[in-house]
C-alpha cells in the first residue's frame, strides 16, 4: 500500500517546495570553515613572498610595516561531500500526530540539500528502507528536486535497512564526507555501524519521534506490534519504545552528533540552533 505526503500534510508539490526553501534559508549549515588555504574570498593570514607568487596578492599594508614583500592568503572554499541517509521504513510513515517521521524527514533533508549547495558542499542522498535509493553528491539543484519528488511517495511496509546501508556506504567513501542519518533508529544494527562510520567520517544523527512512543500513562501492559516486521510484543506503558538519551550518550562517546527531534513540536530552531553549535564548537574537525 503506498502513500503521499501531500495527503496528510495538504501540501501540494509548489508549496512542499517552497516549504523545504524556507527551511533551508533558516539553516545555519553545520560545516566548519576550510582549514585549506588558496584563491578564495575571505581572508586567513599574510605571509612572506615566495617567487612565482602574483603581484595582485601582495599585502601592501604588511609589507609597508615590515620592510619586506608579504602576500595574502585566502580560504578556499571546503567542498565536503554530504550524504543524506533518510529512513524510508514503515515505522517511519506511522503516526498519532498530523505529520509523521517520515514527513518531518523528507522536509529536513531537502532543507539541509539546499543549505549544502549554497555552501559549495556536494550532496547526495541514500534511502534506508526497502526501496534502492541511492543518488551520488552533486552540485546539481535539479538532481535534488527529482529526489525529493520522488520521497513524496512512499509505503507503509519497508523495512529498515539502516545498519546494512550504513556498512555498505562505508567502503565506497575514498575521502571523508559529512553523514547525516535522519531515522528513528528503530534498527538494532544502526548504532554500531554508525559509531564505526564515525572512526573515518563526520557523522550527525537527527533522530525523529512521535509522541506515541513516550508510552502510554496509565495503560498497563499492552499488546503492541512492529510496523515494518509485524512482530508482535508485550509491553509496559512505562517504557519507551525507543530510548533516545541512552542513544545519544552513546552516540556522543563515539563522536557522533545527535539531535532528538519531536515530530509534535516546532524543530526549525532547534535544528538551526544545533549546526550553529556545531560550528561554533568545531566538530568535525579532526
Amino acid at each position: 500500500m503506498e502513500g503521499f505526503l501531500d495527503t496528510a500534510d495538504h501540501l501540494n508539490a509548489r508549496q512542499f517546495l517552497i516549504a523545504v526553501k524556507k527551511l533551508a534559508d533558516a539553516l545555519s549549515y553545520g560545516t566548519d570553515k576550510s582549514p585549506f588555504l588558496g584563491s578564495g574570498i575571505e581572508y586567513a593570514q599574510s605571509r612572506a613572498y615566495q617567487l612565482g607568487d602574483p603581484v595582485r596578492s601582495i599585502d601592501w599594508r604588511v609589507t609597508a610595516r615590515m620592510g619586506k614583500v608579504f602576500v595574502k592568503e585566502y580560504e578556499a572554499p571546503k567542498q565536503l561531500p554530504c550524504y543524506l541517509m533518510v529512513d524510508t521504513s514503515a515505522s517511519m510513515t506511522v503516526t498519532s500526530v498530523k505529520r509523521s517521521k517520515y514527513a518531518t524527514a523528507v522536509h529536513i533533508a531537502g532543507g539541509l540539500a539546499f543549505a549544502c549547495l549554497d555552501r559549495v558542499s556536494p550532496v547526495g542522498v541514500v534511502g534506508v528502507g526497502g526501496r534502492t535509493v541511492r543518488v551520488e553528491p552533486s552540485l546539481s539543484r535539479g538532481q535534488i528536486l527529482q529526489w525529493l519528488h520522488a520521497f513524496r511517495r512512499f509505503r507503509y511496509d519497508e523495512p529498515t535497512t539502516l545498519g546494512r546501508k550504513i556498512a555498505e556506504l562505508a567502503p565506497t567513501l575514498s575521502h571523508r564526507c559529512l553523514v547525516i542519518v535522519l531515522s528513528d533508529l528503530h534498527d538494532e544494527a544502526a548504532v554500531p555501524a554508525l559509531k564505526l562510520l564515525a572512526q573515518r567520517h563526520d557523522c550527525v544523527v537527527l533522530q525523529l519521534q512521535d509522541p506515541a512512543e513516550l508510552g502510554l500513562r496509565g495503560a498497563g501492559f499492552l499488546r503492541a506490534g512492529e510496523a515494518e516486521t509485524g512482530r508482535v510484543f508485550v509491553t509496559r506503558s512505562s517504557r519507551q519504545w525507543v530510548e533516545p538519551e541512552g542513544i545519544a550518550r552513546e552516540l556522543r562517546r563515539a563522536g557522533v552528533d545527535h539531535l532528538l527531534i519531536r515530530t509534535d513540536q516546532p524543530f526549525a530552531a532547534d535544528l538551526r540552533n544545533f549546526l550553529k553549535a556545531r560550528n561554533v564548537l568545531g566538530r568535525g574537525r579532526r
